[in-house]
């Protein structure tokens, strides 16, 4: 656990998220090397107040494990997985990522860092269907988490 004051760290992982979601839009569109969009927004930005680690847990993460969140992702659509705006499909990604592999993050978190990455870089209403599928997914993923909140 990180020494950090929690307000701290929840915004160094909040810009963690808003770079990770840029860098894996970038990896989905032009199919470039990981390495390389890492070291282009670690050149390129300023990363001294972002969590690196979870930045890079989540850029290296979801390629690798995409087949997978694809699977869960993919029954919980009113649409085909490639009818998705790439936002979209990034974010959710991401956030079946989150919900998947780092449950010492609050899927309540998870939620709602993605409705407001969402509503920053997505179509309009797009945070609505973000939030939504990112809904039925815990359920389906955290639901003890989710048993015991009730």
């Amino acid at each position: 656990m990180s020494s950090k004051p929690r307000n701290i760290l929840a915004a160094e992982r909040h810009k963690a998220r808003h770079y990770a979601l840029q860098a894996l839009y970038q990896w989905y569109m032009a199919a470039a090397p990981l390495g390389r969009i890492e070291t282009e927004f670690r050149t390129d930005y300023d990363f001294a107040h972002v969590d690196l680690e979870y930045f890079q847990a989540l850029l290296h993460g979801v390629p690798a494990t995409v087949d997978e969140l694809e699977a869960v992702i993919g029954p919980l659509l009113d649409r085909k997985l490639d009818d998705l705006d790439p936002i979209e499909r990034s974010l959710l990604r991401m956030g079946v990522f989150e919900l998947m592999q780092r449950i010492d993050v609050p899927y309540k978190v998870v939620i709602n860092e993605s409705v407001s990455l969402a509503k920053k870089f997505g179509a309009t209403d797009g945070h609505k269907y973000i939030n939504g599928v990112l809904d039925r997914a815990a359920h389906q993923l955290r639901k003890p988490e989710i048993d015991a909140a009730s």
